[in-house]
Protein backbone atom coordinates (compact mmCIF):
# COMPACT_ATOMS: atom_id res chain seq x y z
CA UNK A 1 0.00 0.00 0.00
CA UNK A 2 1.31 3.41 -0.92
CA UNK A 3 -1.28 5.73 -0.03
CA UNK A 4 1.01 8.26 1.56
CA UNK A 5 4.75 9.13 1.42
CA UNK A 6 5.57 7.27 4.68
CA UNK A 7 6.26 4.17 4.59
CA UNK A 8 5.13 3.51 8.50
CA UNK A 9 1.96 4.90 8.00
CA UNK A 10 0.97 3.66 5.01
CA UNK A 11 2.00 -0.18 7.39
CA UNK A 12 -0.38 1.53 9.74
CA UNK A 13 -3.04 1.62 7.41
CA UNK A 14 -2.42 -1.87 5.25
CA UNK A 15 -2.67 -3.31 9.22
CA UNK A 16 -6.12 -1.31 9.94
CA UNK A 17 -7.38 -2.67 6.63
CA UNK A 18 -6.53 -6.62 6.91
CA UNK A 19 -8.17 -6.03 10.46
CA UNK A 20 -11.22 -4.36 9.18
CA UNK A 21 -11.64 -7.36 6.18
CA UNK A 22 -10.81 -9.89 9.33
CA UNK A 23 -13.66 -8.79 11.30
CA UNK A 24 -16.53 -7.15 8.77
CA UNK A 25 -15.67 -9.95 5.93
CA UNK A 26 -17.08 -9.28 3.04
CA UNK A 27 -19.38 -6.53 4.82
CA UNK A 28 -16.76 -4.34 4.24
CA UNK A 29 -17.47 -2.37 1.08
CA UNK A 30 -14.74 0.54 1.16
CA UNK A 31 -12.20 2.25 2.70
CA UNK A 32 -11.16 5.84 2.35
CA UNK A 33 -8.33 7.61 3.98
CA UNK A 34 -9.52 11.68 3.72
CA UNK A 35 -8.01 15.00 5.99
CA UNK A 36 -4.39 15.87 6.54
CA UNK A 37 -2.83 13.00 5.06
CA UNK A 38 -4.29 13.61 1.53
CA UNK A 39 -3.49 17.23 1.34
CA UNK A 40 0.13 18.91 2.40
CA UNK A 41 -0.99 19.97 5.87
CA UNK A 42 -0.03 16.42 7.55
CA UNK A 43 2.10 17.43 10.50
CA UNK A 44 3.65 13.93 11.60
CA UNK A 45 3.72 14.35 15.25
CA UNK A 46 0.47 16.14 15.91
CA UNK A 47 -2.09 15.35 12.77
CA UNK A 48 -4.46 12.13 13.26
CA UNK A 49 -5.48 9.64 10.81
CA UNK A 50 -9.06 9.83 9.11
CA UNK A 51 -10.54 7.15 7.56
CA UNK A 52 -14.62 6.30 6.45
CA UNK A 53 -15.18 2.76 6.45
CA UNK A 54 -18.33 1.89 4.39
CA UNK A 55 -20.13 -1.39 5.46
CA UNK A 56 -22.87 -3.03 3.16
CA UNK A 57 -25.15 -2.86 6.40
CA UNK A 58 -25.34 -1.31 9.76
CA UNK A 59 -22.53 -2.03 12.27
CA UNK A 60 -24.19 -4.77 14.61
CA UNK A 61 -23.46 -5.61 18.86
CA UNK A 62 -20.94 -8.32 18.15
CA UNK A 63 -18.79 -5.96 15.27
CA UNK A 64 -19.11 -3.26 17.64
CA UNK A 65 -17.73 -5.27 20.23
CA UNK A 66 -14.76 -7.01 17.89
CA UNK A 67 -14.26 -3.13 16.57
CA UNK A 68 -13.66 -1.93 19.94
CA UNK A 69 -11.00 -4.63 20.91
CA UNK A 70 -8.91 -4.18 17.50
CA UNK A 71 -8.75 -0.48 18.07
CA UNK A 72 -7.56 -0.90 22.12
CA UNK A 73 -5.17 -3.45 20.12
CA UNK A 74 -3.97 -1.11 17.72
CA UNK A 75 -3.13 1.69 20.47
CA UNK A 76 -1.14 -0.66 22.63
CA UNK A 77 0.86 -1.69 19.68
CA UNK A 78 0.89 2.15 18.60
CA UNK A 79 0.99 4.15 21.18
CA UNK A 80 2.36 6.86 19.49
CA UNK A 81 -1.01 7.00 17.23
CA UNK A 82 -2.96 6.28 20.52
CA UNK A 83 -5.81 9.12 20.33
CA UNK A 84 -4.59 9.59 17.01
CA UNK A 85 -6.77 7.88 14.49
CA UNK A 86 -10.50 8.61 13.24
CA UNK A 87 -12.54 6.28 11.86
CA UNK A 88 -16.25 6.58 10.93
CA UNK A 89 -18.20 3.15 10.17
CA UNK A 90 -21.25 3.94 8.46
CA UNK A 91 -23.45 1.86 5.47
CA UNK A 92 -23.76 2.96 1.80
CA UNK A 93 -27.10 3.38 2.53
CA UNK A 94 -26.68 5.78 5.32
CA UNK A 95 -24.24 7.73 3.31
CA UNK A 96 -26.92 8.47 0.82
CA UNK A 97 -29.75 9.01 3.09
CA UNK A 98 -28.04 11.02 5.77
CA UNK A 99 -29.82 14.44 4.62
CA UNK A 100 -33.22 12.75 5.24
CA UNK A 101 -32.54 10.14 8.21
CA UNK A 102 -30.32 9.42 10.84
CA UNK A 103 -28.53 6.06 11.14
CA UNK A 104 -26.31 4.03 13.25
CA UNK A 105 -22.53 4.76 12.96
CA UNK A 106 -19.60 3.31 14.92
CA UNK A 107 -16.92 6.21 15.57
CA UNK A 108 -13.48 6.55 17.45
CA UNK A 109 -11.69 9.47 17.09
CA UNK A 110 -9.12 11.68 19.24
CA UNK A 111 -10.47 12.49 22.80
CA UNK A 112 -13.23 9.67 23.11
CA UNK A 113 -13.40 5.45 22.77
CA UNK A 114 -14.79 3.84 19.67
CA UNK A 115 -18.53 3.59 20.57
CA UNK A 116 -22.00 3.88 18.46
CA UNK A 117 -24.30 6.99 18.30
CA UNK A 118 -26.36 7.88 15.07
CA UNK A 119 -25.08 10.25 12.23
CA UNK A 120 -27.42 12.71 10.44
CA UNK A 121 -26.73 15.72 8.01
CA UNK A 122 -24.16 16.91 10.29
CA UNK A 123 -21.91 14.75 9.02
CA UNK A 124 -22.21 16.19 5.69
CA UNK A 125 -18.93 18.32 6.27
CA UNK A 126 -16.78 14.96 6.39
CA UNK A 127 -19.14 13.39 3.54
CA UNK A 128 -17.73 16.44 1.27
CA UNK A 129 -13.98 15.98 1.98
CA UNK A 130 -13.98 12.19 1.64
CA UNK A 131 -16.15 12.66 -1.83
CA UNK A 132 -13.39 15.50 -3.39
CA UNK A 133 -10.17 14.14 -2.07
CA UNK A 134 -10.33 11.07 -0.42
CA UNK A 135 -7.95 8.23 -1.35
CA UNK A 136 -9.80 4.61 -1.55
CA UNK A 137 -7.74 2.18 0.14
CA UNK A 138 -10.27 -0.33 -0.52
CA UNK A 139 -13.30 -0.47 -2.71
CA UNK A 140 -14.94 1.47 -4.94
CA UNK A 141 -13.77 5.72 -5.59
CA UNK A 142 -15.72 7.70 -2.97
CA UNK A 143 -18.09 9.51 -5.67
CA UNK A 144 -19.53 5.71 -6.59
CA UNK A 145 -21.15 5.65 -2.55
CA UNK A 146 -21.32 9.11 -1.73
CA UNK A 147 -23.76 10.93 -3.71
CA UNK A 148 -23.47 14.75 -5.06
CA UNK A 149 -22.81 17.64 -2.43
CA UNK A 150 -22.85 21.11 -4.15
CA UNK A 151 -20.65 23.88 -2.81
CA UNK A 152 -23.47 25.60 -1.64
CA UNK A 153 -24.47 22.69 0.97
CA UNK A 154 -21.10 22.67 2.24
CA UNK A 155 -20.76 25.92 2.68
CA UNK A 156 -24.18 25.87 4.77
CA UNK A 157 -22.81 23.46 6.96
CA UNK A 158 -19.72 24.85 7.50
CA UNK A 159 -21.46 28.21 8.79
CA UNK A 160 -23.85 25.85 11.11
CA UNK A 161 -20.60 24.13 12.59
CA UNK A 162 -19.21 27.31 13.00
CA UNK A 163 -21.88 29.24 14.59
CA UNK A 164 -21.66 26.09 17.24
CA UNK A 165 -18.26 26.61 18.22
CA UNK A 166 -19.42 29.59 20.79
CA UNK A 167 -20.50 26.71 23.34
CA UNK A 168 -17.92 23.96 22.52
CA UNK A 169 -15.32 26.52 23.09
CA UNK A 170 -16.15 27.14 26.62
CA UNK A 171 -15.41 23.39 27.57
CA UNK A 172 -12.22 23.94 25.37
CA UNK A 173 -9.88 24.01 28.60
CA UNK A 174 -6.43 22.30 26.91
CA UNK A 175 -4.32 23.83 24.60
CA UNK A 176 -5.39 21.25 22.23
CA UNK A 177 -9.00 21.76 22.11
CA UNK A 178 -8.37 25.65 21.98
CA UNK A 179 -5.97 24.86 19.18
CA UNK A 180 -8.83 22.99 17.01
CA UNK A 181 -11.31 25.90 17.70
CA UNK A 182 -8.94 28.33 16.36
CA UNK A 183 -7.84 26.80 13.66
CA UNK A 184 -11.61 25.94 12.43
CA UNK A 185 -12.28 29.21 12.75
CA UNK A 186 -9.85 30.16 10.23
CA UNK A 187 -10.87 27.71 8.32
CA UNK A 188 -14.51 28.71 7.99
CA UNK A 189 -13.41 32.18 7.44
CA UNK A 190 -11.09 31.53 4.61
CA UNK A 191 -14.09 29.31 2.76
CA UNK A 192 -17.00 32.13 2.86
CA UNK A 193 -13.85 34.95 1.66
CA UNK A 194 -12.47 32.85 -0.49
CA UNK A 195 -14.90 30.10 -1.84
CA UNK A 196 -12.46 27.24 -1.33
CA UNK A 197 -11.36 24.77 1.54
CA UNK A 198 -7.88 24.93 2.90
CA UNK A 199 -5.73 23.21 5.23
CA UNK A 200 -5.19 24.29 8.89
CA UNK A 201 -2.35 25.39 8.75
CA UNK A 202 -2.96 27.31 5.00
CA UNK A 203 -5.96 28.57 6.55
CA UNK A 204 -4.29 30.04 9.76
CA UNK A 205 -1.64 31.71 7.60
CA UNK A 206 -3.98 33.26 5.60
CA UNK A 207 -5.88 34.40 8.26
CA UNK A 208 -2.74 36.13 10.61
CA UNK A 209 -3.10 38.68 7.37
CA UNK A 210 -6.35 39.20 7.43
CA UNK A 211 -6.69 39.84 10.89
CA UNK A 212 -3.32 41.04 12.07
CA UNK A 213 -4.91 41.78 15.61
CA UNK A 214 -5.42 38.00 16.37
CA UNK A 215 -2.42 37.47 14.53
CA UNK A 216 -0.20 36.36 17.61
CA UNK A 217 -3.16 33.96 18.70
CA UNK A 218 -2.99 32.20 15.72
CA UNK A 219 0.27 31.74 15.74
CA UNK A 220 -0.16 30.15 19.45
CA UNK A 221 -2.56 27.87 17.92
CA UNK A 222 -0.33 26.48 15.54
CA UNK A 223 2.33 26.05 17.81
CA UNK A 224 -0.08 24.21 20.64
CA UNK A 225 -1.39 21.77 17.86
CA UNK A 226 2.02 20.46 17.25
CA UNK A 227 3.01 20.76 20.39
CA UNK A 228 -0.05 18.85 22.49
CA UNK A 229 1.96 16.04 23.86
CA UNK A 230 3.84 18.61 26.30
CA UNK A 231 2.94 18.35 29.80
CA UNK A 232 2.26 22.00 29.79
CA UNK A 233 -0.67 22.40 27.28
CA UNK A 234 -2.94 21.52 29.91
CA UNK A 235 -5.67 24.57 31.68
CA UNK A 236 -5.04 27.77 31.02
CA UNK A 237 -7.83 30.28 31.34
CA UNK A 238 -6.38 33.01 29.69
CA UNK A 239 -5.82 31.81 26.57
CA UNK A 240 -9.21 30.10 27.30
CA UNK A 241 -10.91 33.23 27.71
CA UNK A 242 -8.98 34.83 24.80
CA UNK A 243 -9.82 32.05 22.10
CA UNK A 244 -13.53 32.15 22.91
CA UNK A 245 -13.26 35.95 22.46
CA UNK A 246 -11.57 34.93 19.21
CA UNK A 247 -14.56 32.00 18.25
CA UNK A 248 -16.50 35.12 18.29
CA UNK A 249 -15.04 37.79 16.51
CA UNK A 250 -14.89 35.22 13.68
CA UNK A 251 -18.44 34.11 13.97
CA UNK A 252 -20.35 37.64 14.09
CA UNK A 253 -18.33 38.05 10.72
CA UNK A 254 -19.72 35.05 8.76
CA UNK A 255 -22.56 35.19 6.59
CA UNK A 256 -25.83 34.46 8.19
Amino acid sequence: MQATPYAEINGLLENLLDQMRRILQEKLVGLYLFGSLTTDDFDHESSDIDLLAATSSDINDTESDALRAMHQEFARNNPQWEDRVDVAYLSVTALRTFRSKRSPIAVISPGEPFRMKDAGREWLLNWYVVRQSGVALFGPPAKAIIGPITREEFAQSVWDYAAGWGERTNNARDRKGQAYAVLTMCRALYLHRRGGLASKKKAALWAQKELPEWSGLIQDALAWRAAWRDPQSDQDAATRAETIRFVKHVRDRLPA
